[in-house]
């Protein structure tokens, strides 16, 4: 029997799918003897192997089951070889953290609205119920993967009042409201 190291010949592509939905990956290896092929995903939390076999199926995707899943073949012939697959997770915004702050006329102010999403949130600021536009008189609009800031650069009383910050993507959107007021 002539000794033959393990070869991946065929792996799943790497794969993007929305929270919920089913993942089915493989990984078909060659050598003599057989080799034993495993699959673990590479992640602080993960503990040990999830599938002994060629095959790891995912019933119900969560976003914390996203990251790189590993399939390693080894036989007792040389050191095993691995190969990976990146599954990127979709879901829709959430607000992360939203607060109202207290700035006295005069001073700079600054709010904050952070989203994590997959893909990256698109933001959009609005007062009551106008949308604030890019480049207004004395506020500046940043824009980030995982949160917007809205500076006023020199707050007036007109500024006080109620913001709403709506993050969105492809999969849906969210908003918070939060309070200008004075100090």
């Amino acid at each position: 029997v002539v000794a033959v190291s393990p070869k991946i010949v065929e792996i799943s592509s790497d794969i993007s799918i929305n929270e919920g939905g089913n993942v089915s990956l493989t990984c078909i290896a060659t050598g003599r003897p057989d080799p034993t092929i495993t699959w673990r995903h590479i992640s602080p939390k993960a503990v040990g192997f999830i599938s002994e076999d060629e095959y790891l199926e995912i019933t119900g995707i969560t976003r914390e089951q996203s990251g790189e899943y590993e399939c390693s073949a080894s036989n007792d012939v040389s050191a095993p070889v691995v190969q990976r697959v990146k599954v990127t997770v979709n879901y829709p915004p959430y607000i992360s953290d939203a607060k109202s702050t207290g700035v006295p006329v005069g001073q700079k102010g600054i709010l904050l609205c952070e989203a994590s999403a997959v893909p990256s949130a698109d933001f959009q600021w609005y007062k009551d119920d106008k949308r604030l536009a890019e480049g207004q008189k004395g506020l500046k609009v940043e824009n980030k993967p995982f949160f917007s800031r809205l500076t006023f650069f020199n707050v007036s009383e007109q500024d006080y009042g109620n913001y709403t910050c709506v993050a969105s993507n492809q999969l849906g959107n969210t908003n918070a409201s939060m309070i200008l007021y004075g100090e």
